[in-house]
């Protein structure tokens, strides 16, 4: 039998993480180029796995009683946001310097793997939703259950991160025009931009 907590923290963690963001953008993209998927696929889950395990094991009261250090993270999320829209609508703009999947203008693994690492911990939503909220929930579970809790969040994690970045490639034949590309990263500009903004509003609202 499923264990209440594991289910609890998989569903939870689905509610969370499957919403249009900087770091599903980023995933999406990379995904339709299928540059580096398994490791920003591996990197995104990991990284949700080890920050809800911490805010299980206690960081989720330690973060919300440091509110300087969330004002500290937004600014830094705000300009590193700020930073990728205006890359995302430089390629925007030029859409004959783009390539599809098998192109050459692509990433590095390890400039992959910073920027993801950027969109995954300079974004201050992740330490209110999978810190905070996971954490609180997840500290409540009975003794015995926060592994299940945890685990089942996980997850969630490792299966939408995975569809994502895999079942992009199905989208393949419609981004073989440098149009489709074009809209792409209009988007994405335009979801950064959105989010930097808001974050930028927040940290100065304290």
């Amino acid at each position: 039998m499923i264990p209440p907590s594991f289910v609890t923290g998989l569903l939870l963690a689905a509610s969370l993480i499957v919403a249009i963001g900087a770091q599903n953008a980023f995933v999406l993209r990379q995904g339709l180029r299928r540059e580096h998927v398994a490791a920003i696929v591996a990197f995104c889950a990991v990284s949700d796995l080890l920050l809800i395990a911490a805010g299980v094991a206690g960081l989720a009261g330690i973060l919300k009683n440091q509110p300087l250090l969330a004002r500290g993270l937004s600014l830094a999320g705000a300009a590193f946001l700020a930073g990728y829209g205006g890359y995302a609508l430089r390629r925007a703009v030029r859409p004959q310097a783009m390539t599809s999947a098998n192109g050459t203008a692509g990433l590095s693994r390890s400039s992959a793997l910073m920027q993801v690492a950027g969109f995954t911990l300079l974004n201050p939503h992740v330490y209110l939703d999978t810190v905070l909220l996971m954490g609180s929930v997840g500290a409540r579970q009975p003794d015995g259950q926060r592994i299940w809790f945890v685990g089942g969040a996980g997850l969630a994690s490792c299966l939408w991160f995975s569809a994502l970045g895999f079942g992009a490639r199905w989208l393949t034949p419609i981004f073989a025009r440098s149009r489709s590309w074009q809209v792409l990263d209009s988007v994405i500009a335009l979801i950064m931009f959105v989010l930097a903004t808001r974050l930028f509003l927040q940290a100065l609202q304290g």
